[in-house]
């Protein structure tokens, strides 16, 4: 049996949960939702826990998120992460930690920093498949066009993600 452990907060753009490893120190899955049932299944089967338990607070994790939404858009670039996939997936999510906030990049541009420009659609599908939202930042890939594209929480959601990086 291993145990998550799960942390919500309140944000302006709606709750926030946090599913983190026994550790409390590594992110699985986060995302714009106060059910954890939809973080579950977004966890690579090997590292999903079997039980979680909820939390008051996540050390360093919770402050990190609340100190995001209020400005600090640094603040969660530290927080540890752990997804398994391909290759291919595993250097996208690392590429997506390193676009900077307010500076978003396309799928074809994100293609490209992920050593793979062909690879649009595939470029697409590392944003759709990360569990670990805000911290992976895949909100900061838009269309060519400048468009939104699609956002596992909402295109709300994305859209003050992109304005709030925009406007510090």
């Amino acid at each position: 049996m291993t145990i998550g452990y799960l942390n919500t907060v309140s944000t302006p753009i709606g709750p926030f949960t946090t599913l983190t490893d026994d550790s409390r120190q590594t992110v699985l899955a986060s995302g714009w939702t106060a059910d954890p049932a939809e973080l579950l299944p977004q966890v690579h089967p090997t590292l999903r826990p079997t039980q979680c338990e909820v939390l008051a607070s996540l050390p360093g994790i919770t402050n990190a998120v609340i100190a995001y939404h209020e400005g600090d858009l640094t603040a969660v670039d530290s927080v540890a992460v752990q997804q398994i996939s391909g290759p291919f997936l595993m250097d996208a999510w690392q590429m997506l930690r390193k676009v900077e906030p307010g500076e978003p990049v396309t799928y074809s541009e994100f293609a490209a920093l992920a050593g793979r420009p062909a690879a649009i659609r595939a470029a697409a599908s590392a944003c759709a498949r990360n569990a670990a939202a805000l911290f992976v930042p895949c909100h900061r890939v838009l269309r060519l066009d400048g468009s939104l594209g699609g956002f596992r929480w909402g295109l709300p959601a994305k859209q003050w993600l992109i304005r709030h990086e925009s406007n510090h």
